[in-house]
């Protein structure tokens, strides 16, 4: 099976990257840039074809990824929908671009899968939400759920939920960041070099974010396992608790959704 990556940026190259090292032929890879540099750029690292073309990529192609920016999409596939088989499996990755305006811009019937992804996929370790167009059949999802595999989770969701799937895995990556950085700065501030305030951080949120993933136990109960009572974590949360960092972190995702919401109307109307 022939894949087609239109648009190999930086989350175009992670997937090519990831698909590569779960055992995907580089010759059943075409990738897709206006850059004549970017295009032997790729080609000369990953051994694949790169073209400038999207048409020429996407004629024989069985599943075509759409890695551009939102406000290309459209662009993109009008300009692709005569080259397409009629089975190809289309699969954007653009934020906000909901499944109806996809289809809307490509042949009647033309399976269509909309993926919300992360960016630590670019270490394998990204999570992907994706959900099923009018015409995506079971098999079409676990075609998609087997290309973003190869960068990380995915998980299968209806496109209603998608919104919330922004502001919970889709910009988390933002927020764990926030928290690093204010997690450094005071200890920093504590009187730690700054080299190692970052490695105490990094390693502190990475074993804690995999002990939360591969226990398979609530937060909570992982949390009371390091809080002793009238000890210093119970003093450090209640402090954040006072500060009211839970209901802030509520009210931000929220306003991320809220905002994801606003985004997808506005590409509707244009």
């Amino acid at each position: 099976m022939t894949t087609a990556l239109l648009g190999v940026g930086m989350m175009g190259e992670n997937l090519l990257a990831g698909l590569l090292a779960s055992g995907f032929a580089p010759q059943d890879v075409v990738g897709t840039d206006l850059r004549p540099q970017r295009q032997r750029e790729i080609a000369d690292t990953y051994g694949v074809r790169v073209v400038g073309d999207n048409v020429e990529a996407v004629s024989g192609a069985d599943t075509v990824v759409v890695v551009v920016k939102p406000y290309d999409v459209a662009a993109v596939l009008d300009g692709i929908s005569g080259a397409l088989s009629p089975d190809a499996l289309v699969v954007s990755l653009a934020a906000g671009v909901e499944l109806a305006v996809l289809e809307a811009h490509l042949p009647a019937g033309q399976p269509v899968v909309r993926v919300m992804p992360n960016t630590p996929a670019s270490v394998g370790e990204g999570m992907s939400a994706i959900a099923a167009g009018s015409s995506a059949s079971e098999d079409h999802l676990a075609r998609v759920a087997d290309l973003l595999g190869a960068v990380g989770r995915v998980v299968t969701v209806p496109e209603r939920h998608l919104d919330a799937v922004t502001a919970v895995s889709g910009s988390g990556p933002a927020y764990v960041m926030y928290v690093a950085e204010a997690m450094i700065d005071a200890g920093v501030l504590l009187g730690l070099p700054r080299d190692i305030a970052t490695t105490l951080t990094a390693q502190t949120l990475y074993g804690s974010a995999k002990l939360l993933r591969d226990s398979g136990t609530h937060p909570a109960v992982l949390r009371e396992n390091v809080t002793s009572p009238g000890g210093t974590t119970a003093a450090a949360l209640r402090t954040l608790d006072d500060r009211g960092v839970k209901a802030a972190f509520v009210a931000a995702l929220e306003a991320c959704r809220d905002r994801s919401q606003q985004l997808a109307a506005q590409a509707r109307t244009s």
